[in-house]
């Protein structure tokens, strides 16, 4: 009876269950579109896009802030396939990659949190070869990205913020113009 008895003990942490894990503690990938307007001087295109961007978010790496009731500061890894389609400019298409920080601040509740993002990588585009187009397909990419998450289920989250974009060729052609485009996005993310 007492090896029963200390069987039953030791598996009710077994039943209780893995203890909840906070919501940046788990990978996240996000599906988000949106709209993009030219904004700035770099070039006289009225550029306009549809950007298309698949996130893999990875668990916290580091938590810069946290109180008793909940909330908390996070940064997390951000890498991104960018896919955008120009529908007002010489260039049709973009593909590239980004990788940034993902710093977020969840509320106490662990269902809402908003977040920040500044980073960069490159890509290809089909360019034009003008004056006020991307002088080459090899460009680099610059992005900022303000957003609120709020999940809906456990495991399903919508996104939504204003997004910034830049692409250039670095001086690599010359003229060296430029896309520096304003907008925003909305989608959806799963965690696992």
């Amino acid at each position: 009876m007492k090896i029963l008895s200390l069987l039953c003990l030791l598996t009710i942490p077994a039943l209780a269950g893995e203890p909840a894990r906070h919501a940046s503690d788990t990978w996240e990938l996000t599906l988000e579109s949106g709209y993009l307007w030219n904004v700035g001087n770099n070039t006289d295109i009225d550029y306009e896009i549809i950007p298309t961007q698949l996130t893999l978010r990875s668990p916290v790496v580091w938590t810069l802030w946290e109180d008793e009731a909940g909330a908390k500061i996070v940064v997390r890894n951000r890498f991104s396939a960018l896919f955008e389609a120009i529908t007002h400019g010489p260039e049709d298409t973009y593909i590239g990659l980004a990788g940034a920080p993902s710093v977020e601040y969840w509320f106490p509740s662990q269902k809402t949190s908003v977040y920040f993002s500044i980073g960069g990588g490159f890509g290809w585009t089909n360019s034009s070869g003008g004056d006020q187009g991307l002088g080459q397909d090899f460009t680099f990419n610059w992005f900022t990205q303000l957003g609120i998450r709020q999940k809906i289920t456990e495991n399903v989250s919508l996104l939504a913020g204003p997004y910034f974009i830049h692409h250039s060729n670095l001086g690599l052609t010359d003229p060296n113009p430029g896309i520096d485009a304003f907008g925003f996005t909305v989608g959806c993310a799963w965690t696992f």
